[in-house]
């Protein structure tokens, strides 16, 4: 790469963070009109939650499993195998969860939505419907913007629960752990604060993925090449985008 390209990329890096941002206040301005029918984001959260729950179960079933077997491991040279539920339920409510859950998203829902709006760009409905003055922003992105938002929070939740119950199942019926001791020392360590810092994150997340999935079918070339770079850009930078802050948070809720 020359030194020219290598000067060039931090403007393009500060040039793409200004459209998104552009392009989330002009989502936001249409927030409120969106709201106005409920019909199109109970449909987007269906699109992006509902239709995720296998992954998203599967995933958090093997995840709380095998967090289940290296917490086991690790607890036992200490001797504190009763433990086993604390480790578990901190480590998926407060990283794993979120994090995991914001990648599978990325990898699933958010692929759905960039490829829905980039073959409506480049078959050009969104043209037409300029044309007709009807806002691609009021009735494509932000139903589908909040949708992802809502669903994401609710997506973390079951992957939680679920791998609560995989690092039970591991725990309990296959290393003896007691499961009196493993449910009721997760009761009395786990706070309030522990369970909102993976709600921020949840939330948090869910805004930059869909953010960015809507974006890059919304600005992607009216080809079929176009669509499909786009997509591939959309898990990059969603997860790049969610890995980066949750260091920020993490080191914020420290």
């Amino acid at each position: 790469m020359t030194a020219a390209a290598q000067d060039i990329l931090p403007i393009r890096a500060v040039r793409a963070l200004g459209e998104v941002t552009l392009f989330l206040f002009r989502i936001l301005m249409q927030v409120g009109p969106s709201l106005l029918r409920p019909k199109l984001i109970v449909l987007q959260v269906y699109n992006a939650g509902a239709r995720s729950l296998i992954i998203i179960m599967l995933s958090g079933f093997f995840v709380g499993a095998v967090l289940g077997l290296q917490g086991f491991s690790l607890l036992q040279r200490f001797g504190s195998e009763a433990a086993l539920g604390v480790a578990a339920a901190l480590g998926l409510l407060k990283e794993l969860g979120p994090v995991v859950t914001a990648l599978l998203f990325a990898g699933r829902a958010g692929t759905a939505l960039t490829s829905e709006i980039g073959l409506m760009r480049a078959t050009d409905q969104l043209t037409a419907m300029q044309m007709m003055a009807v806002d691609p922003l009021r009735y494509v992105v932000a139903p589908r913007f909040l949708g992802g938002i809502i669903a994401m929070p609710l997506l973390v939740a079951i992957f939680n629960l679920v791998g609560l119950f995989g690092a039970q199942l591991v725990g309990v019926s296959q290393m003896g752990v007691d499961a009196g001791a493993f449910w009721s020392q997760m009761q009395g360590s786990v706070e309030l604060d522990d369970v909102m810092e993976g709600i921020i994150k949840s939330i948090v997340f869910g805004i930059g993925c869909t953010l960015i999935a809507v974006h890059e079918g919304y600005t992607a070339e009216p080809t079929a090449a176009g669509v499909g770079l786009a997509t591939t850009r959309t898990v990059v930078a969603s997860s790049v985008l969610t890995l980066l802050l949750d260091y920020i948070l993490t080191a914020a809720f420290m």
